[in-house]
């Protein structure tokens, strides 16, 4: 095993070194080949020009970019030359872009063509795209490196929150605290022929923890520019992919593809693994159909809390299709309601050495979030079974009270989704002056079926409590999605209350 001490340096130098680490896809004209040793060289060659430029140790580097091979090596380069590593959102509106430069106090941008006009004047920027003086290439400075051996809490990298609720708060990561996440994901190792596909975003968690996995344990990366189903689809049949990460968004609109399913081979697919957000029931069993050779599970995990907490269960029980898995024993986890912290469902509350040390330059919303003694408040509400198998319920911040009673949008989503017809459902509150909060739905009926109001409330009144049945619901063909390819509640809540506004007040 290696002995790892900087996040960017993961490449296990006593296996061959000629071993095809990373399929890029980001080119139209074919896909580009890189070794694990042309990773290493990579990472080298960025971490010499950071130093030639003159940046100093615990400066901030951002990418402003689409998955590429450019990104990964910039990423594990910064790292490995004793900087933080500042993936940004390039989905997120100028202004937000603009703040996080700031923010984050940023010294250099490394950015795509597409993406580069989008950074300020007053900063210097390394085009991954320029062929000239001012481009990647030229910025590069191949030969040896002696990696930065980082101080005990030294940070290695920022990723900034969705900002759903406000602006997005920077998130400061240490190298040891994720170097413990690709410590726990690679021992005991995986299958050494596996092939990841990487289609989610490289400035979210989801993607950078599958590569840095990948990495550690001299796998295979297929890498997408970014996510659209048909190409997902048509990567696993081309590259023979045995294991795909992905949010459940992406998962469904893939099961959505029928006929290009029926004719691409899925057999190779070994591992479907999913997280950032719930699983349905409909869903997990559709892609039992769809990938019938492939172990199906859904993760958990956080910006500030890791991608860790949950493993397998000690006595070896098989985990549950829609649970998230048993409390990993080298990771205190407690689910807490009100006074009790120890409630068999409560706000999961985390303890770990991937845990951020505090949002930066936020020291209030760091005390709202995490305790003195390390405790992480997740704001995610989870449910213990007799077993000791944790599923989520919902976000403690999207749930509402209707007349009295509290309800959680994921639960009856869950339930919607069970009806034949029903694809995918999102659920939001609007305003009611008598009740606070009514249930509204949005509905992406099944390709070929009709629906209609009626028969949707009637299903939702025989399958669940009354005070749950949806108020109002709207049709659409697809859902909104944020950049992190999860569905955009702030988006939908907005529509929801806009339309409720412009209906006659009912008394239900």
């Amino acid at each position: 095993m290696n002995v790892l001490f900087n996040l960017g340096d993961l490449v296990n130098r006593r296996k061959d070194p000629d071993a095809i680490a990373l399929f890029d896809l980001s080119k139209p004209d074919g896909a580009r080949e890189y070794s694990h040793g042309d990773l290493d060289r990579g990472a080298r060659a960025v971490a010499r020009g950071l130093q030639a430029r003159g940046l100093k140790r615990g400066e901030r580097v951002a990418i402003l970019s689409a998955n590429r091979v450019e990104f990964l090596v910039t990423y594990l380069g910064t790292m490995r030359a004793g900087m933080v590593s500042v993936p940004i959102n390039y989905k997120f509106p100028d202004e937000t872009v603009a703040y996080i430069l700031r923010d984050a106090d940023i010294k250099l941008i490394f950015a795509d063509t597409e993406r580069a006009a989008r950074a300020p004047s007053d900063i210097p920027l390394v085009s991954f795209d320029d062929e000239g003086a001012g481009g990647f290439e030229a910025f590069c400075d191949a030969g040896d490196f002696e990696t930065v051996r980082p101080e005990k809490g030294e940070v290695a990298m920022f990723l900034y929150t969705s900002g759903s609720t406000g602006r997005p708060k920077g998130v400061p990561l240490t190298h040891e605290g994720h170097l413990w996440v690709v410590d726990v994901r690679i021992n005991p190792p995986p299958d050494a022929d596996h092939r990841v596909l990487v289609a989610a975003p490289l400035y979210h968690m989801n993607g950078l923890a599958m590569c840095k996995l990948a990495i550690g344990a001299h796998l295979t990366i297929i890498l997408m520019p970014q996510f659209t189903a048909k190409g997902y689809i048509e990567a696993i049949g081309a590259y023979g992919v045995t294991w795909l990460t992905s949010v459940p968004t992406m998962l469904a609109m893939v099961a959505r593809e029928r006929e290009l399913l029926d004719r691409t081979d899925l057999s190779s697919v070994r591992i479907a693994r999913m997280g950032s957000a719930p699983v349905s029931q409909k869903l997990y069993d559709d892609l039992r159909d769809v990938f019938p050779n492939a172990l199906i599970t859904n993760g958990y995990g956080t910006t500030e809390g890791g991608p860790s907490v949950y493993g397998a269960h000690p006595d070896g029980l098989p985990q549950p299709g829609m649970s998230i898995g048993y409390p990993r024993p080298d990771c205190d986890a407690r689910l807490v309601d009100g006074d009790n912290i120890d409630a068999d469902q409560g706000v999961l509350q985390c303890r770990n050495p991937s845990v951020m040390p505090g949002y930066h330059n936020l020291p209030e919303k760091t005390a709202e979030v995490l305790s003195e003694d390390g405790w992480y408040d997740s704001g995610d509400i989870m449910r213990r079974d007799e077993n000791g198998f944790h599923y989520f319920v919902g976000r403690a911040d999207d749930m509402f009270n209707c007349g009295g009673e509290n309800i959680y949008p994921a639960e009856v989503e869950k339930m919607l989704e069970r009806h034949p017809d029903i694809e995918q459902a999102c659920v939001v509150p609007v305003p009611d002056e008598i009740k606070g909060y009514k249930p509204s739905a949005f509905i992406v009926p099944m390709d070929g079926k009709r629906l209609d109001e009626k028969s949707v409330k009637e299903f939702a009144l025989a399958n669940g409590p009354a005070y749950q049945h949806p108020r109002q619901i709207v049709f659409m063909p697809s859902l909104p999605l944020t950049g992190t390819n999860k569905i955009d509640r702030k988006q939908l809540t907005e529509r929801a209350a806009s339309t409720a506004a412009e209906m006659p007040r009912e008394t239900a």
